[in-house]
């Protein structure tokens, strides 16, 4: 049973396609959605793996390349011990320690091993990994604006969800949720007579009269919370905060369930046959992404290590902390600013930018 979790937020920054394999429909390559409802997610196999993917290529954190060394270094503070190269003395020359993982030797550094604890071995089953993910659920949806370029557009179920995904995590300061067709104080949608035009579709809404109403001081916590604050001058994210507290739209269930159904982006992708320089016959295929500015969030979950012998337990053990508190700190302090996930990774798709939720309640 997992005893503690971590939300973390998750910034489209180019089209994604978390993939649910082909179909006979218009689309031939269509993007995961939950079954009830149809909205899009990410399943948490899927997402998992993408992680996992990202903490190997981190394995040398010796390593020049700036995100294993910026990543590293955050290990490095937070886990003293990573820094140990765990060579043993044997016949007078130093050798890489060998650990036993279900009947078969594996040359592990301290890190790998953390990695082999943290998500599960990659062969055998030896013990389950001590961390977790639930789907990835998307939070704000951007759809084309008539005016202010585009809008986030979410609705009342999936705030009450995100609420109640939050109280699993013991998060429970969030603001009150705003209601149905409600927009910040000053929203820049707003063409006149309180309607916005989103697509080629006209809803009446109602504008906060208070920078306090409901929809201000959460589109508020949003920004702070999804877009990092800068400590200097220099500052990429203002400009993205300061639409995110304008420009979030809480539409009915409904609509947003149609607009995540109908305003996904759907590219048309082919081969071309080297030798006529021509579309290779039958090669024509349309594929099925998860928009730019897309936001999502998850949960990591994490438990105890599941392995019996405490001197297995690596970086987990040590200064006495509850483990399940230990390996939160591994994935946080491995966790990149930006990863990849799902397919066409050569193509430049799926780049995404992550922020651990860190809320302080009360």
């Amino acid at each position: 049973m997992f005893k503690k979790a971590a939300p973390f937020f998750m910034t489209v920054e180019t089209p994604l396609h978390a993939g649910s394999g082909s179909e006979l429909g218009a689309v031939d390559m269509p993007i995961q959605r939950e079954k009830h409802t149809g909205f899009p997610k990410i399943e948490s196999s899927g997402l998992k793996g993408s992680i996992r993917e990202v903490f190997e290529d981190l394995k040398d954190i010796e390593s020049c390349n700036w995100t294993a060394e910026i990543v590293g270094e955050r290990l490095k503070q937070k886990f003293p011990i990573i820094e140990d190269k765990w060579e043993i003395e044997k016949n007078g020359r130093k050798e890489i320690k060998t650990k036993k993982i279900a009947g078969r030797d594996y040359e592990l550094t301290r890190f790998e091993e953390a990695i082999s604890l943290a998500f599960g071995p990659e062969e055998g089953d030896a013990h389950s990994g001590a961390l977790g993910f639930t789907d990835a659920r998307l939070l704000l949806f951007p759809v084309k604006s008539m005016k202010g370029i585009f809008a986030w557009v979410t609705c009342p179920q999936v705030l009450e969800r995100f609420k109640s995904e939050m109280e699993l995590a013991q998060i429970t300061s969030l603001p009150p949720l705003p209601d149905k067709n409600t927009v910040p104080q000053n929203c820049s949608l707003v063409i006149s007579d309180n309607k916005i035009v989103l697509e080629e579709y006209t809803f009446q809404v109602n504008k906060d009269k208070a920078a306090t109403d409901k929809c201000s001081k959460f589109a508020e916590w949003l920004a702070g919370n999804i877009f990092p604050t800068a400590k200097d001058d220099k500052d990429p994210y203002r400009y993205w905060r300061d639409k995110m507290k304008l420009d979030i739209v809480v539409l009915q269930d409904d609509d947003f369930r149609d607009f995540v159904n109908l305003s996904t982006e759907v590219l048309a992708r082919t081969k071309i046959n080297n030798e006529t320089g021509t579309v290779q016959s039958g090669a024509l295929f349309y594929e099925e992404y998860l928009p730019q500015e897309s936001v999502l969030y998850a949960l990591a979950l994490a438990t105890p290590i599941f392995v019996q012998d405490d001197s297995n337990k690596g970086i987990f053990r040590q200064n006495e902390q509850k483990e399940e508190d230990i390996v939160l700190e591994f994935f946080k302090g491995g966790l990149p600013e930006v990863i990849q996930i799902g397919g066409n990774a050569t193509i430049g798709k799926g780049i995404v930018r992550t922020r651990i939720l860190e809320v302080k309640n009360g």
